[in-house]
């Protein structure tokens, strides 16, 4: 089969650009790529046939001779442009690379920019503060611009240098074959500068360690586990890069009466044996001071108690949650002989008052004779 006309196969004139010619080769190339189309016998012949004409067209040489001569001005075996040539396939290549996974040439101009690395301080704080939020001021290590040699790293009196290796781009290419691999200079890490007499205050970094002031505010019914970003305050970015961002992570303490769920809070409330059975008003500790309420009389050991709103009002809500107030009868301990009589005397009683008295038990012993029988 005749061999298509090149121009015809990227798409553009006789007459394109350079430039041009690279946009369509960089736009076909990706779309028939053997590794987007994946057991595609056609996508594999026309990613051959695009490669073909952007290695002719690409070489001012070639294309001269393919202008004036066709197919026939033009060795077929010829390769693209070696290392470093101008409109060679490799350097091609690399742009789509750097099409597909984010980068692009304009990242091999100058020396590698990267964002500084976010940083993370554990702030344990009390269920009063979390519930009622609160501003405070904590002390995190940051880097400063070094005093002595004003950020650059060298020595005073001396400066850095360009980069022999990578002539200040922060960056080498390695060819082979026809893959073009852009690698951080193994010289100046990327920074395109050389220091020849670093600075002794900061070892030639440009910069020193000092611990930082920062003021946070912890909203209202922050939750255990909860982040708060603290914009710009994590670590320094490299070659002018932003930098990195600092995350508050809320631990709270554990209280001795609440546990929270959520925006609810949970507490035990121990009752007197006489209160359980006589009924009466009671006082119930909340994070916002005592609350009274009203049990009803028989009262059994387990049973909860919701005070509405007297949980945690939580950051996303728009109203506090509820507090259940879960209730065990205390049996008393260290009785007098007295009191152990009159307790003999007021089992009695209730025995002799059948079942009514004690209608868990009843219930309790029906089960148990089910289950024998």
């Amino acid at each position: 089969m005749a061999k298509r006309d090149f121009y015809e196969v990227l798409g553009v004139a006789k007459s394109a650009t350079e430039d041009e010619i690279k946009k369509a080769y960089r736009k076909l190339a990706m779309k028939y790529h053997p590794d987007r189309n994946p057991d595609s016998k056609d996508a594999e012949d026309k990613f051959k046939e695009v490669k073909e004409a952007y290695e002719m067209l690409t070489n001012p040489e070639k294309r001269e001779a393919y202008d004036r001569y066709g197919h026939a001005g033009v060795d077929p075996n010829a390769g693209g442009g070696g290392f470093g040539g101008a409109g060679g396939f490799g350097d091609a290549f690399g742009d789509i690379f750097g099409d597909i996974f984010g980068g692009g040439r304009g990242r091999s101009q100058g020396p590698q920019v990267y964002r500084g690395a976010d940083l993370r301080y554990n702030l344990e704080i009390t269920l009063e503060q979390a519930a009622h939020g609160f501003d405070t001021t904590i002390r995190v290590p940051s880097w400063d611009k070094c005093d002595t040699c004003h950020g650059s790293g060298a020595k005073p009196g001396t400066s850095p240098v360009t980069c022999s290796t990578c002539a200040g781009h922060g960056q080498v290419r390695m060819q082979q074959g026809f893959f073009s691999i852009q690698q951080t200079c193994p010289k100046c890490h990327g920074t395109g500068k050389i220091i020849p007499e670093p600075c002794a205050a900061c070892a030639g970094q440009g910069r020193i360690k000092r611990n930082k002031t920062l003021e946070v505010k912890i909203p209202v019914g922050i939750d255990n586990g909860m982040r708060i970003r603290s914009s710009g305050n994590g670590e320094p970015g490299t070659n002018g890069g932003p930098s990195g961002d600092l995350y508050v992570e809320i631990h709270i303490k554990p209280h001795p009466v609440f546990q929270r769920e959520g925006d609810d809070l949970h507490c035990e409330m121990p009752i007197s044996f006489a209160k359980a059975a006589l009924g009466g008003e009671i006082e119930v500790p909340t994070l916002s001071g005592k609350v009274a309420f009203t049990i009803p009389e028989g009262t059994q050991s387990g049973k909860t108690f919701r005070l509405k709103g007297k949980g945690i009002k939580g950051v996303r809500s728009g109203f506090a949650g509820d507090l259940f107030c879960h209730v065990a009868v205390e049996t008393p301990v260290k009785l007098t002989d007295k009191q152990k009589d009159l307790l003999r005397e007021f089992e009695k009683s209730t025995t002799e008052g059948g079942n009514k008295h004690s209608p868990q038990t009843k219930t309790w012993r029906d089960k148990v004779k089910d289950f024998f029988e």
